[in-house]
Parts: structure tokens; sequence; C-alpha cells
């Protein structure tokens, strides 16, 4: 049956390609579509997520604290093929629950983000899961939630501001180490944007030159910057690996990437989506 709490903010996420005001605003949200265990029909819940690098991210089987385990996991445990909806992409996935020492890992660096995880763990006496999403490879191009090729640009252009933006607002926690979820975020962020730019570069960039040999000088400059971006990840990439990693340095890596970044994205959305738009 549908969840009078989760209904609403499943239609405003996809309504909004992933953006939700209120109780999750600000919070990285998925939404988790699983099979009942007993019925075999489609849920949908709304859950939040670490990023983990490797194709992969984590959920948290925390029930707020409840002495028994989410619907959504138990279903998992039963048919561990879910979908996946990031707000950008929608996509399959396999999930995999952490066991021993990894889930202990991966649940301590949930805490150290995010000491309410821990509040959970005390109020109930299971030990919490913690469940790895393997995105499952496919073959042709991402499943965008677009409508169009211009569209798609945007969508996928807003999903990397969001993450930035979150980024940012964990760095400007201030504390004097640089956590290890934080640093998870920084390079998982980093993976994303290196992919999307050589998507770019070897598949969209040729097929719009051949059509519009007008935009060669948008195009030119484009893949310029994107070297100029690469060069700016590859340095915050060293900075946040680095062994006693400064958090004043990585606050000061990203806020270079991001002012290079944000010029970047919106030359592109106002050199390109007329062009595929129009295509």
């Amino acid at each position: 049956m549908p969840n009078p709490f989760n209904e609403p903010i499943i239609e405003e996420f996809r309504a909004n390609k992933g953006r939700v005001g209120g109780y999750f605003e600000g919070a990285r949200l998925i939404l988790l579509t699983t099979t009942g265990a007993r019925t075999g029909t489609p849920h949908t819940t709304p859950v939040g997520y670490l990023p983990d690098g490797d194709g992969r991210i984590l959920v948290i089987a925390s029930a707020a604290g409840a002495p028994r385990h989410p619907h959504w996991y138990t279903n998992l445990l039963a048919h561990p093929q879910v979908t996946i909806e990031s707000g950008a992409f929608t996509y399959e996935a396999r999930a995999v629950v952490l066991e021993g020492e990894e889930r202990d890992q991966a649940f301590a660096r949930a805490v150290e983000a995010e000491p309410g995880w821990a509040e959970y763990q005390e109020k109930t006496e299971r030990v919490i899961p913690v469940v790895a999403l393997h995105e499952i490879a496919q073959d042709g191009p991402p499943n965008i939630n677009a409508h169009s090729m211009g569209e798609a640009i945007k969508v996928v252009h807003d999903a990397f501001r969001r993450e930035l933006a979150l980024i940012r607002k964990e760095m400007s926690a201030g504390t004097s180490t640089l956590g290890a979820q934080l640093r998870v975020n920084c390079l998982t962020f980093c993976q994303g944007l290196h992919n999307h730019h050589t998507g770019e570069d070897l598949g969209m960039f040729p097929v719009l030159a051949d059509r519009h040999p007008e935009a060669a000088p948008a195009l030119a400059r484009l893949r310029h910057e994107h070297e100029r971006i690469a060069e700016l990840v590859g340095e915050l990439r060293r900075t946040v690996t680095a062994e006693n990693a400064d958090p004043a340095a990585a606050r000061a890596e990203v806020e270079r990437l991001t002012t290079e970044l944000e010029a970047h994205l919106t030359y592109e959305e106002e050199q390109l989506i007329p062009l595929l738009d129009a295509a």
C-alpha cells in the first residue's frame, strides 16, 4: 500500500529531478524500488545514501533505530536486484549486504559524517545493516530522466551542482581533520565528473562537430575547459588523499573547482542546448 509519508516525497523527487524540500532538503537521497519479499510487487522508498566510488553507493537500514529492519531491507534480501532513481539517472543495481569489518568500517564512516546514525544504533538491539548497491552495467547510453538531449545536459549538470554544493557545505564544518567519508565524497565526485567529460569528448562533441561545423570554436573552447577542469580535479584528488590531509587546503581546491566548473557548465548549456534541442 502507498505510504502517506513517502508518497509526496517520491512525487516531489521525480518532478524536480532529485530535489526535495522539507525534512530531506539538502540530503543525499535516492528512490529505491525493491520487489516485495512476499507479494512480488514493486515498492519504492526514499532512502538516504552515502557515495562509495567504484560504481556503488551505500544505504543503511536504520529504520530510525526501530527494533525491526525496514521492509525495503527484507525485500532486497529476498530479491537483490533493485532499481535506483538518483534524480538524473534511473538504473538497475545489485544489493550486497556488507559483513564484518567491511560493514563496521562503512558504518563508522557514516557516523563520522552524521552522528545521527550512532543514535539510531543505540536505540536498537539489532546491528543496523549497511548495504552496497552495485550499478549493473547496461548496453547503450544511460537512462537519463529527461525528455530531450538538451534537457539531459541540464539535468546531469544540475546533479553535479547539487553534489558539489553538498561537499562545500560539509567542508565548511571547519573540523581539524578531513573525515574519511568526506574524502570518499570528493573522490566519487571527481570520478563522476571525469567520466562525464570523457563521454562528451569521445561521444557528443564529435557528433555535434559533424552536424554543426559552425560550433567548432565553442567545442574547441569546451575541450580546453575540460583539460583545465581535469587539472583542478587532479589537484583536489591529491589534496584529499594526502596523508594528514589539510581541510583548509581541500576547501580551497573545492572553491577553485566550483568557480571554474560553474562557468564551464553555464557556457556549455548556452552553446549546446540549442543545438541539441534543434536536432
